[in-house]
């Protein structure tokens, strides 16, 4: 195996052992589970384990040079309509591609799939724009951010109730795994031609800004189109008597998740080759190494999509519906907590933040720290999703506060938090969040008859909220402790005088 390949493998086992050991625990303990869902489970993690590996290896040898390589181009492009151009087409093309938007539209039966996915791309697109002009013309994020969230909180209140969870939900699953990387890697491109002090900083938010343009284009979409009730079921566990029965399950499922992939990396792949003949930017050996890279990410997003989809999301839907059938149903809610302190590190676009947020701090930040603080920020929200399913709490309740908590925050950290964290919040909402997550919710949400538009969905935008919190927080922290470290420096040293050496030197 490819040494490079072997280490993102093991390192997707570290982040998939966990969750796979709590759903163990709670098959053996509260929710017996029959041995073949059980089997089926254990081969979609096995599945998510290399599909994980692949995918990160391939987004770090050609979603990041591309990206990269885009950013620098435009940077360099002194027509301001051509740039805009450039990324509003970008972020159309990549947004129609992401799988987890699919996942959304399938919800929403009284608007048309293809109208939503078209309004959340085009959402993402004017955005993506919007961050290059922040960039160009040295906009501060976080005042930036505070008049999107404050146009944002204000359209809300104008938008029918039973919108504002899939409007709000919109802004997570557009940050996927095919977006994220590529978003990002233009950020680093971007920032990589700059000189000035702000390059680091400018490096984040893009996502950040990209994200709000989804729920903004589906806030304004509710104004004309009402959402029903969704009948909307993931079915049972399937059943399997042998271990052929749960082959054959997985290879019936492939070939749709080998077609989707393929459709969604062929207009990425389009882009690739028409910017190389545009600009001659790689020489042969790196269009080698990025060929083989969407390969990889190909792969591997297909062994992911199939052991998520196959494997976990019925499970989940599954654990739902029978932990809120028990007398003891506010179990949910630590339950839901654990799950959502270890789901995180599965997300592959979580890895790809990590590693460019250790890259630009120079360790500084460190991939452990994200870890610990992303984990620590998704289980608070998979908690108060858990909640507000048993409760019914609005949505509104949460979402508004929180982000007003959030703005509050971005004025007192420094500028390069503000992006990471904005950015987190975004990548924090991808394919284990829609596909277990989100099942866990609605088996919850069916079990005890509430209403699944206001109160299932909704998951995926706490999810995204609660790193914004937690990673400003982890700014101001970082920010206290460089300070009184400088200020330590500063500070004259005294030395201790022994007694018996100023007698010498009076006697001298």
């Amino acid at each position: 195996m490819n040494p490079k390949l072997k280490e993102k493998t093991l390192e997707s086992l570290s982040a998939v052992l966990p969750i796979t050991g709590i759903v163990l625990l709670i098959s053996i303990f509260l929710v017996p589970l029959d041995l073949g869902s059980f089997v089926i489970f254990l081969v979609g993690a096995i599945m998510l384990i290399f599909g994980m590996g692949f995918f990160q290896l391939g987004a770090e040898i050609a979603m990041t040079p591309l990206g990269e390589g885009i950013g620098v181009q435009i940077f360099k492009t002194k027509k301001l309509w051509m740039v805009l151009f450039i990324c509003f087409l970008m972020g159309v093309i990549i947004t129609v591609s992401e799988p987890d938007l699919q996942v959304l539209a399938e919800q929403v039966p009284s608007i048309p799939n293809m109208t939503l996915i078209l309004t959340v791309a085009v959402g993402v697109g004017i955005f993506l724009a919007l961050a290059i002009i922040r960039i160009r013309y040295k906009i501060s994020l976080s005042g930036l951010l505070i008049v999107l969230y404050a146009i944002l909180i204000i359209a809300s209140f104008f938008v029918p109730e039973d919108f504002l969870a899939i409007a709000f939900d919109s802004g997570g699953v557009t940050t996927g795994p095919m977006t994220v990387p590529f978003i990002i890697a233009l950020g680093v491109g971007l920032a990589s031609s700059k000189v000035d002090k702000n390059a680091s900083s400018d490096s984040f938010g893009l996502v950040a800004i990209s994200s709000v343009g989804p729920i903004l284009a589906v806030l304004i979409l509710g104004c004309f189109f009402k959402p029903e009730e969704v009948d909307y079921s993931l079915g049972g566990t399937s059943s399997a008597d042998t271990t052929r029965d749960v082959v054959r399950m997985f290879v019936e499922n492939l070939p749709g998740y080998i077609k989707e992939v393929l459709i969604a990396l062929l207009p990425i792949a389009a882009v690739f080759v028409i910017f190389q003949l545009l600009t001659r930017r790689y020489q042969k050996r790196q269009i080698k190494r990025i060929a083989i890279g969407l390969i990889y990410t190909y792969v591997g997003l297909v062994l992911f999509l199939c052991g998520v989809n196959v494997g976990f999301a019925p499970i989940g839907a599954f654990l739902g519906s029978e932990l809120a059938s028990v007398s003891f149903k506010w179990v949910l809610v630590p339950i839901g907590m654990l799950i959502g302190y270890y789901i995180v590190k599965a997300e592959p676009a979580i890895q790809v933040l990590n590693q460019q947020v250790n890259s630009v701090t120079n360790g500084a930040i460190s991939v452990k720290m994200m870890n610990r603080c992303m984990s620590i920020g998704v289980a608070v929200s998979v908690g108060l999703a858990m909640l507000r399913v048993l409760v019914g709490i609005p949505i509104q309740w949460i979402i508004l506060p929180g982000y007003v908590i959030a703005l509050v925050l971005s004025r007192f950290v420094p500028k390069i938090f503000v992006g990471i964290a904005f950015d987190s919040g975004g990548v924090a909402s991808g394919p284990m969040t829609s596909t277990f997550l989100l099942p866990l919710s609605i088996g919850v949400c069916q079990a005890i008859g509430g209403n699944l538009m206001t109160d299932a969905l909704g998951v995926v935008a706490l999810v995204a909220l609660t790193p914004l919190i937690a990673i400003q927080l982890m700014g101001i922290l970082y920010n206290y402790k460089s300070s009184k470290l400088q200020k330590a420096a500063k500070e004259p040293v005294i030395l201790p005088i022994d007694s018996d050496i100023i007698v010498d030197l009076e006697e001298d």
